[in-house]
């Protein structure tokens, strides 16, 4: 341990940008009439997205790596409109934008459609930022960057186009687009502003609502939101379906295990929210370091969180 390794790495003015921020985030959905609550960082269950890998506690459960269960839950019991700001736990995650613990601004809107929980992120975001803001379909923006449609293109040709850019060979087409959308379409996006892309394949749906796009083919009601080269916010229209959702917590394991992982067990309390019944809403998480650091320009988290994992 050298003599300076106790010392935080983000400067005293970083720590001050973080207490004003947060005070604005309290200010502006207290203004709205949203309820900040807290559930447990620590549980019994845990995700199964084949993406995300959280930590356990032996003994003890799960580090949560998002409050969404457990605020599905709130819901379900009639909480009204609520939102948190919430450490949240992933494994294996760190690097210049990544730190295995992080926290999430995460709020969810019964009643609300997708549009207008994007036109209450756009309005937190814009004064923010200090940026406009425009709003693209992931298929039509895909396709200007790549010349590849990525919901009818052959996964073939897509593989191919993702391993010109830097990826593994024997992709399938759904983690080519990923691949590609990383990578390249991420990279082509304006940084001077606020980027909105909805409509993403049907297969990222995650939690999330289906639908059919215009051309008949089918596409999650999610959005993301990019400023500066980085993703800030991830958004759904909320999956309500708990015979749906069962079936994709089943699906999530069989690409876990098809990948080497463990499965994890579905967690029964939030389908038992479903099936008691989950108000229709819509819902977002936003990364507070990654907004942090786009406000400021930082280019690695540690300039805006005191103790990354090496010195924690």
């Amino acid at each position: 341990m050298s003599d300076a390794s106790w010392r935080p790495t983000a400067a005293h003015d970083a720590l001050k940008a973080r207490a004003d921020l947060l005070r604005t985030v309290r200010a502006f959905f207290d203004g709205r009439g949203v309820l900040e609550v807290s559930t447990p960082l620590l549980a019994a269950h845990a995700v199964s997205d084949e993406h995300i890998d959280a930590i356990e506690v032996p003994g003890h459960g799960w580090l949560q790596t998002s409050p969404e269960y457990h605020m599905k839950r709130l819901l379900a019991a009639g909480s009204g409109p609520i939102y948190q700001i919430a450490r949240a736990f992933r494994h294996g995650e760190a690097g210049a934008r990544h730190n295995p613990e992080f926290t999430l601004l995460e709020w969810y809107r019964p009643g609300f459609d997708l549009n207008a929980l994007v036109e209450e992120c756009l309005a937190l975001l814009t004064p923010l930022c200090g940026a406009g803001a425009e709003r693209h379909r992931f298929r039509e923006l895909f396709a200007t960057v790549t010349g590849l449609d990525p919901l009818t293109a052959p996964a073939r040709e897509l593989a191919a186009r993702a391993e010109r850019a830097g990826a593994p060979a024997g992709l399938n087409g759904p983690q080519a687009v990923d691949y590609l959308m990383a990578v390249e379409v991420e990279a082509a996006l304006d940084p001077a502003l606020l980027t909105v892309v909805e409509d993403f394949p049907g297969w990222a749906a995650a939690l999330a609502q289906t639908t059919e796009d215009r051309d008949g083919a089918p596409v999650a009601r999610r959005f993301e939101i990019y400023h500066r080269g980085l993703e800030l916010a991830n958004g759904y229209q909320e999956l309500l379906d708990a015979d749906e959702q069962a079936r994709r917590f089943e699906r999530d394991n069989e690409k876990r295990r098809a990948s080497g992982k463990p499965p994890m067990t579905a967690d029964p309390y939030l389908l038992a929210a479903l099936r008691a019944g989950l108000p229709p809403c819509s819902g977002v998480a936003l990364g507070l370091e990654r907004l942090q650091m786009a406000v400021s320009g930082a280019g690695r988290i540690e300039q805006v969180w005191a103790f990354p994992s090496e010195r924690a």
